[in-house]
């Protein structure tokens, strides 16, 4: 991988996701020589990669350089590659760009789409984890609506006209309702000969209510910001087969869509080499102790949505969100220095700093510790904390002017088929 020789010790990250970043800057310019491994060469902020799917924004507001990040970090080195192996005995990673050896490592893999083992889903679905995917999903949004204004039959132009998300999380309910203000402000002004009332929105959800892991109040509240912009929701639904026109469910009911969204849920995404018995099977993810390292190493460590840590207050594994990930980045850099020096390590604590969802305009819930409040003033909070979070002044500063602008106009300024997408068939 052509990294210098160094008289400090080498720590090898292997992910620039929150987890990863955090750490890098927890590093910086210490007695350490820090290499940061990522498949991409940019930090995605995924909370609003559903803003990138439904035209809202553009993917270089959610996207940052990880140079850029780490430019003023002389002992700090990136490379683009692919990690697919490590051998922890050899204190060695296999990527493929070459071999590098470490003596302490970073697991930051985070997750990606499960499909739950269903080969059909997996195949004819759009997932929304990555840049490239969102830009699919808004590609096939419009040239959907551009397909059902010269669809020959009525059955056609609802099909095309027809979104079923499968996943009633933050994710399913924020892009849903983003789907919604589609349909409500878009379509009419954009393609004023479709009849907007053909277009219908279904959110599936298996269990009996959304936003699980929130209140039952922000449950409730979500539901009822979603029906009141039209969105159709189906509680306690599980998909069970999916042909890429035909969406078949545990209920026995069926819809017709050309798109289906699947955001259903996570896995982790581990690296092979690791021996068995520090990944819990059920999620991917690597068991670790309170100091975030894995079962039976030392030096080998896993942080963020990776990282399955179980403490009194959180006995399945802490939430697969960005706080957890930020805040053991951050302890883990400086516990890392510790372990260099000798030094005893402290214990990782979360501070659960809330849950939130938007579903559209002037429309949101927040669950704080205490307070748990929705509508517009939970709407500016929710717009508040995700500027502020956002890597990088730029795209605080452009997502702001994007948000303002919707606001006034009640527009979508990114629809914008750049990169056309072609769905997979099923053989007729």
């Amino acid at each position: 991988m052509n990294i210098p020789n160094s008289k400090f010790p080498r720590v090898v990250i292997i992910g620039g996701g929150f987890a990863g970043i955090q750490m890098a800057k927890a590093l910086a310019n210490k007695a350490v020589q820090i290499v940061l491994i990522d498949k991409h060469n940019y930090h995605t902020f995924q909370p609003l990669l559903y803003q990138v799917a439904s035209g809202g924004l553009e993917p270089d507001s959610i996207a940052y350089p990880l140079r850029k990040i780490i430019k003023k970090h002389k002992q700090t080195f990136f490379r683009l590659a692919n990690v697919f192996k490590l051998d922890a005995s050899r204190q060695l990673i296999t990527a493929d760009i070459g071999d590098l050896s470490y003596d302490y490592l970073v697991i930051a893999t985070g997750t990606k789409t499960n499909f739950f083992g269903n080969a059909a889903i997996e195949k004819f679905s759009m997932p929304m984890k990555k840049v490239p995917q969102a830009l699919n999903i808004r590609s096939l949004i419009l040239q959907n609506f551009e397909k059902a204004t010269i669809a020959k039959n009525e059955n056609d132009r609802k099909g095309f006209l027809n979104f079923v998300i499968v996943g009633g999380g933050p994710t399913g309910v924020e892009l849903a309702g983003a789907i919604a203000e589609l349909k409500n402000h878009i379509l009419p002004r954009d393609y004023h000969d479709l009849n907007r009332d053909d277009m219908k929105i279904h959110l599936l959800e298996g269990h009996e209510r959304l936003l699980p892991p929130m209140s039952t109040n922000a449950s409730l509240k979500a539901e009822e910001f979603l029906k009141a912009l039209g969105v159709e929701v189906h509680c306690k639904t599980i998909v069970t087969n999916y042909d890429g026109k035909t969406v078949s469910t545990n209920s026995g009911h069926q819809m017709e869509a050309e798109t289906l969204i699947w955001a259903a849920g996570v896995t982790g995404a581990p690296v092979d080499g690791l021996e068995a018995k520090s990944l819990l099977e059920r999620s991917n993810r690597y068991r670790v102790n309170q100091f975030n390292q894995i079962e039976g190493y030392t030096n080998i460590f896993a942080l963020g949505d990776i990282a399955y840590m179980e403490t009194d207050n959180y006995p399945n594994g802490h939430p697969q969100v960005a706080q957890p990930a930020i805040q053991q980045g951050k302890l883990l850099g400086k516990n890392l220095m510790r372990l260099i020096n000798k030094q005893p390590l402290k214990p990782f604590r979360y501070n659960d700093k809330g849950s939130m969802a938007t579903i559209g305009r002037n429309k949101a819930v927040v669950d704080l510790n205490n307070f748990k409040f929705s509508g517009v003033f939970a709407w500016f909070i929710w717009m508040f904390i995700h500027l502020m979070v956002l890597v990088g002044f730029r795209n605080r500063v452009i997502v702001f002017f994007n948000w303002l602008y919707s606001y006034i106009n009640f527009d979508k300024a990114a629809r914008l088929i750049i990169r056309p997408f072609t769905k997979k068939k099923a053989p007729s």
